[in-house]
């Protein structure tokens, strides 16, 4: 509709693509072999947790083969 006679002050931002690039990131930094060991030490030990959880929870997700069994009281009895 209106056009602006004057240059775009901001006209950089279109040749700002061909700069991103010139940056390089700086290297990771190396972890310490006491970093690496307190990593491996929380895994192992929520691994632990787990499998702690799931061998104590075990009897509570087996069917008890005595409560199977259909048990009458003497209301059913029909006496």
């Amino acid at each position: 509709m209106f056009r602006r006679r004057e240059p775009v002050p901001f006209a950089f931002i279109a040749e700002a693509d061909q700069f991103r690039s010139n940056v390089a990131p700086p290297p990771r930094r190396r972890s310490s072999a006491g970093e690496i060991f307190g990593r491996s030490l929380l895994g192992l030990t929520v691994v632990a947790g787990l499998v702690g959880a799931l061998i104590i929870g075990m009897p509570a997700l087996s069917l008890d083969q005595s409560s199977t069994t259909t048990q009458h009281s003497e209301a059913s009895n029909g006496r």
